[in-house]
């Protein structure tokens, strides 16, 4: 590592094919439920750590404890992770079929009607209505817009969230009725 820090391109090299090494024996043996694809995955975020942090290695200490402190940082990363996408997903073996919605099957009154959309639209506050035209219908990204209209972003997250919410309450008034 001293010599990677000095920038000796093949002790680089060759420290982070050892790391990798390490790592994958270290991952394996603490998690037996993963992949291979999570092992690799975990592998890949522990290099790219090590790279960004590498001049943070002090020399004067043993480098095994702060590889695995990372190491063990990325690992709970992992698994946090892991546990919000299952408590969140059901894995299934097949996708059901869905039927084919052509051109011609599209029912407005079942899914909606456009041109009642673009009434509503044109009935909110001038402020939301732009938000929503900027950041919905042309789909510009938050920054393209703050730009073009001279407010925050924040500013515009929220005028977008108040627009979806009245769209959304208006929309359902009137399929009720």
């Amino acid at each position: 590592m001293v010599l990677a820090q000095a920038g000796d391109e093949a002790a680089y090299a060759d420290l982070l094919g050892q790391v990798a090494a390490i790592a994958r024996a270290v991952i394996r043996n603490r998690v037996r439920t993963f992949q291979a694809t999570d092992v690799e995955d975990v592998v890949q975020d522990v290099l790219m750590a090590i790279h960004m942090v590498r001049a943070t290695y002090d020399p004067d200490r043993p480098f095994l404890p702060w590889l695995m402190t990372i190491l063990q940082s990325r690992l709970v990363d992992r698994l946090r992770k892991m546990r919000r996408i299952t408590s969140n997903e059901t894995a299934v073996d097949a996708l059901p079929e869905l039927p084919h919605l052509g051109q011609d099957d599209w029912n407005a009154g079942e899914y909606g009607d456009a041109e009642h959309l673009r009434r509503e639209i044109g009935g909110l506050p001038a402020t939301q209505r732009r938000a929503i035209e900027m950041l919905k219908l042309r789909e510009l990204s938050l920054k393209e817009a703050s730009a073009e209209s001279g407010l925050s972003t924040g500013n515009l997250k929220v005028l977008v969230h108040r627009a979806i919410k009245t769209l959304r309450s208006r929309l359902v008034a009137s399929h009720d009725a």
